[in-house]
C-alpha cells in the first residue's frame, strides 16, 4: 500500500506544484489529490492542447498563405456587361451577384440594364453568378453561364435572360422528380434552341463563320467549299501577324 502511494504522488510530484515533496503526503493532501481524480486527465490535456495550438497556428497561417497566393485568379471574375478592364479610369464598378433561378435577381436585372444605358460608359457593370443553397438546379444555371461565355462571349446575357424568363421551369417544385441528368439535358435543350432562334436559323445545317452566315443555308458544304472559305481568313491572319 505504502509503494502504490507514493508512486501515486510521485507520478503527480512531476504535474502539480504542491506535490513536488518525495516525503509520504499528509492524509489531507492525499484526501485533496483523490477527490480530485480527474485532475490529471486534465492536466495533461492542457498541456497537450498549449503544444498543440501554436503548431496549429503556424499551419494555418502557412495552409491560407498558400492558398490565397495560389488562389488568385489571372482576370478578374465575372461577367462584363458593360465596359471592360481597360475602361477602368473614372468610372463606377458595380458588382452584381445573381441567382439565375432567383425571383428577386430576375427582377433586379432589367433596372440594372437601364442604370446601364443611362449611365454608359462611364459605369461597369460585372455579373457574378451565385447560385442560392436552396435552389436546387441554381448551381447546374451557373456552370451553364460559365461554359457558355468560355464558349462564346456573346451568348452569356442572352443564356442568364433566357433563365430568368424560364425560371420557374427550374424550381425546386416541378423538378422534385427529375434526376439532374434530366435537368440538364432540358437546359442544354433549352439554350441550343433560344440561341438559334437570336441567330436566325430555320433549319439544318447552318452555319456561321466567326458570327457570320454563310451562303446556301440549309445545304452541306463539301471539303473545297470548306477550304475556299476558311484558308483565306488563315492567311489574312498571317499575313495581319507579319505586319504588326
Amino acid at each position: 500500500r505504502q509503494r502504490v502511494t507514493l508512486g501515486f504522488t510521485d507520478h503527480l510530484s512531476d504535474r502539480f506544484p504542491l506535490s513536488c515533496s518525495r516525503s509520504p503526503p499528509s492524509p489531507s493532501s492525499l484526501i485533496v489529490l483523490l477527490s480530485d481524480w480527474g485532475a490529471r486527465d486534465r492536466l495533461m490535456a492542457h498541456s497537450a492542447a498549449a503544444c498543440f495550438l501554436p503548431l496549429l497556428f503556424t499551419a494555418l497561417f502557412l495552409l491560407s498563405s498558400c492558398s490565397f497566393g495560389s488562389g488568385i485568379p489571372t482576370r478578374y471574375d465575372g461577367f462584363y456587361y458593360s465596359g471592360e478592364v481597360g475602361d477602368w479610369k473614372d468610372v463606377i464598378v458595380v458588382d452584381a451577384f445573381l441567382d439565375p433561378l432567383c425571383p428577386d435577381s430576375r427582377d433586379a436585372w432589367p433596372p440594372l440594364k437601364q442604370v446601364v444605358r443611362l449611365y454608359s460608359p462611364r459605369l461597369v457593370v460585372i455579373v457574378h453568378p451565385f447560385p442560392l443553397p436552396y435552389h436546387n438546379n441554381a448551381f447546374v444555371a451557373c456552370r451553364a453561364l460559365h461554359i457558355a461565355n468560355k464558349l462564346n462571349a456573346s451568348s452569356t446575357f442572352p443564356l442568364l435572360e433566357l433563365f430568368f424568363k424560364y425560371q420557374e421551369r427550374y424550381y425546386n417544385g416541378p423538378t422534385k422528380s427529375m434526376s439532374r441528368s434530366a435537368i440538364i439535358d432540358d437546359m442544354a435543350k433549352l439554350a441550343n434552341g433560344a440561341y438559334g432562334c437570336t441567330r436566325g436559323v430555320a433549319g439544318a445545317p447552318f452555319f456561321f463563320v466567326n458570327g457570320f452566315l454563310l451562303p446556301d443555308a440549309g445545304s452541306a458544304l463539301d471539303l473545297e467549299t470548306w477550304k475556299s472559305i476558311i484558308g483565306p481568313l488563315l492567311k489574312n491572319q498571317r499575313e495581319q501577324v507579319i505586319k504588326f
